[in-house]
C-alpha cells in the first residue's frame, strides 16, 4: 500500500501475464527509427470547411488521394503519441490499462506504415476495412486511458496528467474523424456508381444543415426513456418514481449550421443526462422535477447553447471548482480514485463493446440490457440494469467541444442549479485543436 497526501492507494492491481508480456513487447519502440522517422514529421492539420470542400465534389480520383492521405497522415499522428507516452514515468506506464494503450498504438503505427499505397476503388474497399478494423481494436482506449491515469494521479502532478490526456483524447478523436470521414465518403462514391440516390446535405460524417433544436430533442427523448433510477443512487423519496423532467427548448429554434452531428449530439447528450441526474436527487421529495431549459443563440460567427438545470449547481466539498470535473487527477477531482469509479472503468475496458463516446454507443447498450432482462431479478423487473458511471461524459464533452476552437463553460449556482454554456463555431475556419507535445 503506498499513503499520499492522506489517501491511501494500491499501487496497482494485480496485472495478468500478458499484460507484462504486451509491455516488453513494446519496447523496442523506445529505440525505433521508424517512429522517429514518423515522429519528426507535423501533423496536418485540417477544418471542417476543408474537409466539407474536398469531399463535396467526390468522385475516384478524389476519393483515392483521400484514402492514402489518411494512409500517410495516421502514423504520423500515432507516432507523436507513442513519443508522448515514452515520456511518462515508469510507474505510470506500468499502471493497469497504459500498457494495453501503448501496444495497441506501436501496432497500428506498424501496420498503418506498411501498409501499401491504394491504387483503385477495391484497393479502397479493402483499406476502408482495414481501418475499420483499427477502430474496433481501439475501443477499449478510451476507459483504460481514463483508468490507467487516475491510478496514476498519485504520481504525476494535474498539470502534467490533465495536458497529456487532452492530447491523448484529441488526437484519438481526430484520427476518428479522419477514419469515419473517409469511409463515409467511400460510401457516397460507391452508392453513386451504382445508381443509388445520395444525401444532399452530407459530406462524409458532417450534416451541412445540422438542426440543432432537432438534436437537442432527440437526446432529450433518449433519456427520458431510461428507468427512473438507472444511476441507482435516488432510493428514497418521491422522486424515485416521479417522470423525468422536461426539455424546453426556446431561443433561435431554426438554427442550422455545418458541423459533426455524432459530436454535438455526445455533447448535448452528456449535458442533458447531467442535468437529469442533478435534478431528481436535489428534489428527492418532489412528484413532480422542475424542467430543464436549453437555450439556443445563433451569432455571426458562433452556435451557442446553453443549459440551465436546477439541481444545485455542482460545487461540493471535494469539488471547488466547476472546471475540475474536467480533470482526471485526483488531486482536482477526488472522484477519480472513487473505487466505484475505477471498477465502472475496469468493467468498459474489460468488456467487449468497449467505448467509442457517441450517442449511439449508449442507446445501443441500454436497449441491449433491455432484451437481456432477467424476469426472476426483481431490480430487471423494475427497469434497473447496470449502467456504470465512468466520469468520461464531461472531460470528452469538452474536448469534442473544444476540437475545432468551441468551449464549454460550467457555472454553478450554489443551492440552487448549474447553468452550462457551449459555444460551438459556425464558419468552419479553425484548424483541428491537436498538440503534436
Amino acid at each position: 500500500m503506498l499513503v499520499r497526501s492522506g489517501l491511501r492507494f494500491r499501487s496497482s492491481r494485480a496485472r495478468p501475464l500478458r499484460q507484462y508480456r504486451s509491455l516488453s513487447s513494446a519496447l523496442h519502440f523506445y529505440q525505433n527509427r521508424q517512429l522517429e522517422q514518423y515522429a519528426s514529421k507535423d501533423a496536418q492539420r485540417l477544418t471542417l470547411r476543408q474537409l466539407i470542400f474536398f469531399g463535396r465534389s467526390m468522385n475516384e480520383d478524389r476519393l483515392i488521394k483521400s484514402a492514402n492521405y489518411v494512409r500517410n497522415e495516421l502514423p504520423v499522428r500515432i507516432a507523436h503519441r507513442l513519443r508522448d507516452m515514452q515520456t511518462l514515468p515508469y510507474v505510470v506506464m506500468n499502471q493497469e490499462g497504459i500498457a494495453d494503450v501503448y501496444e495497441a498504438y506501436c501496432t497500428a503505427f506498424d501496420k498503418f506504415r506498411r501498409y501499401p499505397p491504394v491504387s483503385n476503388m477495391a484497393e479502397n474497399e479493402e483499406f476502408c476495412k482495414f481501418l475499420r478494423a483499427i477502430l474496433d481494436d481501439h475501443r477499449r482506449a478510451i476507459p483504460n486511458l481514463s483508468l490507467g491515469m487516475s491510478l496514476s494521479s498519485p504520481y504525476l502532478p494535474p498539470d502534467r496528467l490533465d495536458p497529456f490526456m487532452r492530447r491523448m483524447l484529441v488526437s484519438r478523436i481526430s484520427r476518428r474523424v479522419l477514419v469515419e470521414h473517409h469511409i463515409a465518403l467511400s460510401k457516397v462514391v460507391s452508392a453513386k456508381q451504382r445508381g443509388e440516390p445520395v444525401p444532399e446535405n452530407r459530406v462524409g460524417i458532417i450534416n451541412l444543415s445540422l438542426h440543432v433544436k432537432d438534436s437537442i430533442e432527440r437526446c432529450a427523448m433518449y433519456l427520458r426513456k431510461r428507468p427512473f433510477n438507472v444511476d441507482q443512487d435516488c432510493r428514497m423519496g418521491a422522486a424515485c418514481d416521479a417522470g423525468w423532467s422536461e426539455v424546453i427548448v426556446d431561443g433561435h429554434l431554426d438554427t442550422k449550421f455545418s458541423y459533426i452531428q455524432a459530436h454535438l449530439d455526445y455533447i448535448v447528450f452528456e449535458l442533458l443526462k447531467n442535468s437529469f441526474r442533478a435534478t431528481r436527487l436535489k428534489h428527492r421529495d418532489s412528484q413532480h422535477l422542475p424542467p430543464i431549459r436549453a437555450t439556443i443563440v445563433a451569432g455571426e460567427n458562433d452556435v451557442a447553447i446553453r443549459i440551465s438545470d436546477q439541481g444545485g449547481g455542482l460545487l461540493t466539498s471535494e469539488i471547488r471548482s466547476p472546471s475540475d470535473l474536467f480533470s482526471f487527477s485526483h488531486l482536482r477531482n477526488p472522484t477519480r480514485l472513487d473505487p466505484s469509479r475505477i471498477e465502472a472503468l475496469r468493467a468498459v475496458s474489460s468488456s467487449g463493446r468497449g467505448m467509442t463516446a457517441t450517442v449511439d454507443e449508449q442507446v445501443q447498450a441500454w436497449e441491449n440490457d433491455a432484451r437481456k432482462i432477467d424476469q426472476d431479478n426483481p431490480e430487471h423487473r423494475a427497469g434497473v440494469s447496470p449502467h456504470p458511471r465512468t466520469g468520461i461524459g464531461l472531460p470528452m464533452s469538452n474536448i469534442f467541444a473544444t476540437y475545432f476552437g468551441g468551449s464549454l463553460e460550467l457555472v454553478s449556482l450554489d443551492g440552487y442549479g448549474t447553468d452550462v454554456y457551449l459555444r460551438l463555431p459556425k464558419l468552419g475556419t479553425n484548424l483541428e485543436g491537436i498538440e503534436l507535445w
